[in-house]
């Protein structure tokens, strides 16, 4: 094996321990890493790791654009952790190959506070329209449920005394039990009152009202999350859509069992359960690596003389 190639095998190894120490299973990305070292290998390739050595490799494939996009993003993040050893390595372009689904956009706690605030800015002149959407953004933020489930919740579903919601007929045809933080039960809790204040006599069963009394719509939902997130002045930059709150509660989550210690290999399946998935994998893909969060695993998996 060639130096150059005993380098790059040497840190993805490690790279994977890391990965994996976030709670991925990585395997599929683990072999296209060890893949594009054999490539270097095979081609007698010398460092530095650079642009066109990873065009090349994922030429090589052949398959659709979409898994040519897949290879890339692998390769990207992995060039990313190289740069830390080897400064000349080359950063990736972002926007070589194009993905049908846009990457998340995962909120800090103070962009998430801003478009909360900024809600109460949505309809000055209808008050209720304002903190509808405040205590749905934070419900989704703090439980991870679907935009879609939220605005099908009906009054019966909301425990409001024991801090239980009831999703019904999820994605995957089942219904679930979501236990909420009580300080998420007290912003439900004051809605509600508010709400039963404005229209004491609902056109429906509706949790979450229009500002006509009836069910909010989904189109609602995203036109109003528009104008918050407008007002909170968060079109910069990568788009944001209700759905990456959903996003950020699963990485979240991570991060705090991680700084806890927590056995997160054995506590993955509870977060599975808690967002309604049928399968792992579907949570795998929620489990999006932000800068916070693969700092506090590599502290940790680096601890006692992990991998360095």
């Amino acid at each position: 094996m060639t130096a150059f190639a005993a380098f790059l095998d040497d840190k993805l190894e490690r790279y994977i321990e890391l990965r994996r120490s976030l709670g991925y299973a990585f395997n599929k990305q683990a072999g296209t890493l060890r893949a594009f070292v054999r490539y270097v290998e095979r081609s007698q390739l010398g460092a530095p790791a650079t642009r066109t050595m990873a065009l090349d490799f994922v030429l090589s494939f052949g398959g659709a654009a979409d898994s040519r996009a897949v290879r890339h993003g692998v390769l990207r993040r992995f060039y990313e952790y190289l740069v830390v050893y080897d400064p000349q390595t080359e950063v990736l372009e972002r926007k070589a190959w194009s993905r049908a689904i846009p990457p998340p956009r995962i909120l800090s706690e103070a962009e998430l506070t801003s478009l909360i605030d900024a809600c109460s800015f949505i309809s000055p002149g209808n008050p209720l329209r304002g903190r509808t959407m405040a205590t749905l953004i934070g419900l989704l933020a703090s439980t991870g449920v679907r935009s879609g489930e939220v605005v099908g919740l009906d009054r019966g579903d909301v425990d409001l005394t024991n801090g239980v919601v009831l999703v019904r007929k999820t994605k995957f045809r089942k219904d679930r039990l979501i236990p909420v933080h009580p300080t998420t039960q007290a912003a439900l809790r004051r809605y509600a009152r508010e709400r039963d204040t404005v229209f004491p006599r609902p056109k429906g069963e509706s949790f979450f009202l229009s500002s006509r009394g009836c069910r909010l719509s989904a189109t609602g939902l995203q036109t109003n999350f528009a104008k918050a997130r407008k007002l909170a002045g968060l079109d910069n930059g990568k788009p944001l859509r209700p759905h990456d709150l959903r996003h950020r509660f699963a990485v979240t989550r991570l991060r705090l069992w991680h700084q806890q210690r927590a056995d997160v290999q054995a506590l993955l399946p509870l977060l599975a359960t808690y967002l309604g998935h049928a399968n792992y994998s579907d949570t795998a893909y929620y489990l999006t690596g932000s800068s916070d969060l693969l700092a506090v695993a590599a502290e940790r998996a680096f601890l006692h003389g992990g991998a360095a």
